[in-house]
This record gives structure tokens, C-alpha cells and sequence, in this order.
């Protein structure tokens, strides 16, 4: 690969761009994904399979770089069991809204406490762009 990895962070719409906004803000720090979709790649802006030290490129959902982070670490953990870490750093105010909001957004999974999640561990390095018009 020539290039960096790239990585987009899905909201409601194609005009929710509330968590690469999150991130530039430094109040996103981690995200988290099934244990079989994140080393999969999702198409030219989702590279997958992301490990500590490699330099990300964040996309929104129109495909606009916004930012970019440096992944700093990767962990498994169980449904049943949120680190407050990877709930505050996905931007939550308690591992039960975690689970709520996760439950929502993966419905054809059944999120049972065993169930392993993959979390990225990350920092923000550069502000590429704030605002687009849209």
C-alpha cells in the first residue's frame, strides 16, 4: 500500500458528520467494531485492520478528508463488560448507553455480554478540514 490508511466514520446520513466532528474536537478517541468486520476492508475509504502506530486518514460520509489520527492501541473486550476508557472515548456518558447505542446500530447482531467487540484506540494529529459547505 502507497498510501496511508484510511478509515470513515458512519453516521445517520451522508450528512452526519457529527463523529469525525467528535474527533476533531479531541473528544473522540476510540471506536469499536465487531471482531470479524474490522479486519475486513469496507471499499477505497476503509482500509480495516488497523494497529497501533498507523497513521489514519479520517473520511466523512461524502468521502472528504477531515483529519487525521494515529492509532495507539487495539483491544478486544466483551459486550457485557465496557471499559469506562472506550465508553467516555466513544463519546458516551456510561457503558449502558454504549450498549443502547450499539444495540440500535448493529441490529441483525445479537450483542449478547460475550459477544467480542474490537476497539481502536486513537489521537488526533492534524485538522484537515473543519467545515465544508454543503
Amino acid at each position: 500500500m502507497n498510501r496511508r490508511k484510511r478509515l470513515t466514520f458512519w453516521g445517520a446520513d451522508e450528512n452526519d458528520d457529527s463523529l469525525p466532528r467528535a474527533v476533531m474536537d479531541g473528544r473522540k478517541t476510540v471506536t469499536a467494531d465487531t471482531v470479524a468486520d474490522y479486519y475486513k476492508s469496507y471499499g477505497e475509504y476503509g482500509d480495516g485492520g488497523y494497529a497501533p502506530g498507523d497513521i489514519i486518514e479520517v473520511y466523512d460520509l461524502k468521502q472528504r478528508l477531515r483529519c487525521i489520527i494515529r492509532a495507539t492501541e487495539v483491544h478486544t473486550i466483551e459486550f457485557g463488560n465496557i471499559p469506562e476508557e472506550v465508553w467516555r472515548g466513544e463519546t458516551f456518558s456510561s457503558a449502558e448507553e454504549f450498549r443502547e447505542c450499539h444495540i440500535r446500530c448493529m441490529p441483525h447482531l445479537d450483542l449478547h455480554d460475550h459477544f467480542e467487540l474490537v476497539t481502536l484506540h486513537f489521537e488526533l494529529v492534524e485538522v484537515i478540514a473543519r467545515d465544508f459547505a454543503r
